[in-house]
């Protein structure tokens, strides 16, 4: 072996192109690196079992006397079987007594083990006595034990109770916002064409939608949207096609019913005065039959003046009702804050489940990263790698 002829001929390899053709190696005798040091440290063997068993083996107490007298109280209700410790219990006579890590496998087995049912912590604590487990903190150890189980976060029951108060949209004057909430599905009417994107088209209207289960609506209707929704249903019948027909007749009859908030019907508080219904057409009433239009001119104009007056009025009892609701719908809520960096769990729609899992799919994807802190109970998310969620 010649080391010295070894280093000579990987010089040539060695040697980047650009370099001298003389190579100054530096012979390195100790690691540039310091070395780190491992110490082999041993778990303690000192648990909430050990004052017990040293008292029933030779009788020895801590010198405290609060402590001492303590343990004495304790130890009736063990009892000492070669080197385990045991607890009389009244579910089952005999319960043994386990450490930390002896529990945390106990309770994985039980919880999602081959005979586990994920049920819930007081369960799972029930269960751990009737096999015949015991340690002091059982209960609370089994409640935080299920709490961070991930199966059980996944496909845990959707929360139906509100977090936060109830907050509602107020408009500065009448038609000052217009707001559209579509209903839908609907079979297609007569002549089997949607004209709906024409009609975008043509006012120059950007379609944007806020769900991704189905673009044209989130399954859901305002309050008045339901009215008109339940009149469709009762008015159709068996002749579902012929909707579009009806839907007027339906949106005339919600416009001349007084509400329940204002007291008052949509028509009046626009127009001043109530609408003529056909009914009065087939049957006379007093003023059809006793019309006359220039005095109807008139007085169409004297309304238009005093109906400042009905929409205040109006707006005095919408404010009643909606104080009214926000009470009961606030007695009701289950409050819940996250914070930012907090990790959450969302709730898996519909349109974000996988259709091959089938009733199998769970109920809540994540976990989530919080980013920030919006208004009336919304968070920006984002997953663990970083990537920010959507707000779909």
């Amino acid at each position: 072996m010649n080391p010295r002829a070894d280093r000579l001929a990987k010089l040539a390899s060695q040697r980047k192109p650009g370099q001298l053709h003389s190579v100054v190696h530096q012979q390195i005798i100790q690691p540039s690196v310091a070395k780190q040091e491992c110490m082999d440290i041993e778990k303690s063997s000192h648990n909430w079992m050990t004052p017990l068993i040293q008292y029933l083996t030779d009788g020895s107490l801590p010198e405290d006397i609060a402590s001492a007298k303590k343990i004495k109280v304790h130890a009736a209700k063990y009892l000492l079987l070669g080197k385990e410790l045991y607890r009389r219990g009244v579910s089952t006579p005999m319960l043994k007594c386990l450490d930390d890590d002896q529990a945390n496998y106990v309770m994985r087995e039980i919880h999602e083990g081959i005979c586990g049912t994920h049920s819930g912590g007081r369960t799972t604590a029930a269960k751990v006595l009737r096999a015949g487990y015991y340690w002091p903190t059982i209960t609370q150890d089994c409640h935080l034990f299920v709490k961070k189980c991930i199966p059980c976060q996944q496909h845990g029951p959707h929360l139906h109770q509100h977090a936060d108060t109830l907050c509602h949209i107020s408009s500065p004057w009448p038609f000052a916002i217009w707001g559209m909430d579509l209903l839908g599905p609907f079979p297609l009417a007569k002549g089997q064409y949607c004209r709906f994107n024409e009609f975008l088209e043509g006012l120059h209207i950007k379609h944007r939608v806020t769900s991704v289960k189905h673009p044209q609506t989130n399954g859901q209707a305002e309050a008045a949207n339901k009215v008109i929704l339940h009149e469709l249903k009762r008015k159709l019948g068996s002749v579902k096609g012929e909707w579009a027909e009806k839907l007027p007749e339906i949106l005339w009859a919600y416009r001349c019913t007084p509400q329940t908030t204002t007291k008052e019907n949509p028509f009046r508080l626009t127009y001043g005065i109530d609408a003529m219904v056909s009914v009065e057409i087939g049957e006379p009433t007093f003023r059809r039959e006793n019309f006359k239009e220039s005095a109807n001119e008139e007085a169409l104009a004297v309304n238009l003046d005093l109906i400042d007056e009905i929409c205040d009025h109006a707006a005095i009892m919408t404010e009643a009702s909606r104080r009214m609701m926000a009470r009961k719908f606030n007695s009701k809520i289950s409050p819940r804050q996250f914070y930012k960096d907090d990790l959450v769990w969302r709730v898996t729609g519909d349109a974000r489940k996988d259709r091959r899992e089938g009733k199998l799919a769970a109920n809540w994807e994540g976990p989530f990263r919080v980013t920030a802190r919006l208004n009336n109970g919304a968070y920006k998310l984002k997953t663990l790698e970083g990537k920010l969620i959507s707000r779909t």
